[in-house]
């Protein structure tokens, strides 16, 4: 049997739902440090918009994979595997314990089963695939990737252009389908699809989530989005499209352009916000593996130790 240490505790839920503090809480209580699994807090200088935890709440705990990436550089999954396992392995390495945080499906989801293969994408298929994407939009992009794939293309989010571009290309490469390469992807296993886990969801009432959401995106503009995005803008994190397409930061990109008046620019990044949250909750409904749901609904105070089950020391 595993010894507690060597368990990864996992904390999700939707954006806004409040992560942050029970998180901060229960790692202090149980000398456990955190590893991100948010796809925006890897980079830098980008702070108001993703609510990133204050330089106050990271001395109070420490966190691992948060600014190590400059804005205008994208993180890689493949690289985001490999930095994960070696911070989990160094913090178990050091005799604490371990917790994972964040809301985003994709870097969630490599800790429970591979995400990576070994189809490498030469040069000359990368640009075949930008030049279609830059001729035919997302739209051409995802009528190619599904040409390869004529039983469908399953989950994908094709609204995403960088998981549509990533998958054309992977499928043109491999000469695969998708389910092809899932199924090649699913014998890949490694050291965090193997280590055991303890699974936490936070949930809060629809409405009063959308309250928050809108309390948050008021919060953000008051203490400087516009400003940051500018800031920003300068240090080219217009080439990131996970970094300048991220809610929030989009929406005041498109405010800067003259496209959004000021007035309406709050509730447009609301609402947004307010449908990536339904897409997260049918994500941990769907694909996240068995865990326990704590209910946070009435901005109930709940000691950290409910998260999980076996909190004690």
């Amino acid at each position: 049997m595993l010894d507690k240490a060597d368990t990864v505790h996992v904390v999700t839920g939707c954006t806004a739902v409040g992560k942050t503090e029970l998180s901060l809480a229960w790692a202090e209580e149980n000398d456990a440090e955190i590893v991100s699994c948010d796809s925006l807090l890897f980079y830098r200088d980008m702070d108001i918009g993703t609510a990133k935890p204050s330089r106050e709440e990271r001395e109070r705990v420490r966190h691992h994979l948060v600014d190590i990436r400059s804005p205008s550089e994208q993180m890689d999954i493949v690289d985001y595997l490999d930095l994960a396992i070696s911070a989990v392995q160094d913090i178990q390495s050091r005799g604490k314990r371990v917790l994972v945080t964040g809301g985003s499906g994709f870097y969630l989801k490599a800790f429970f089963e591979p995400v990576t293969d070994d189809v490498e994408v030469d040069d000359a298929t990368r640009r075949q695939v930008e030049s279609l994407y830059s001729e035919k939009g997302l739209p051409g992009c995802v009528e190619a990737l599904a040409e390869w794939n004529p039983d469908g293309i399953e989950n994908l989010d094709t609204e995403n252009p960088r998981r549509v571009l990533r998958a054309l290309e992977r499928c043109m490469a491999s000469g695969m389908t998708l389910d092809a390469l899932r199924e090649a992807m699913r014998k890949q296993e490694n050291f965090l699809t193997r280590a055991n886990k303890e699974t936490t969801v936070l949930h809060r009432d629809k409405d009063e989530l959308n309250d928050r959401i809108r309390r948050r995106v008021d919060q953000m503009l008051e203490q400087g989005l516009i400003d940051e995005t500018k800031s920003l803008r300068e240090l080219g994190f217009e080439r990131n499209s996970s970094a300048a397409g991220a809610i929030g930061y989009r929406e005041t990109l498109a405010f800067l352009d003259g496209e959004v008046r000021r007035e309406d620019l709050a509730e447009k990044i609301a609402a947004n916000t307010r449908k990536l949250a339904k897409k997260q909750r049918t994500w941990f409904r769907t694909q996240l593996p068995e865990h326990r749901l704590v209910d946070l609904s009435g901005d109930k105070r709940l000691e950290s130790n409910c998260l999980f089950e076996n909190s004690a020391l």
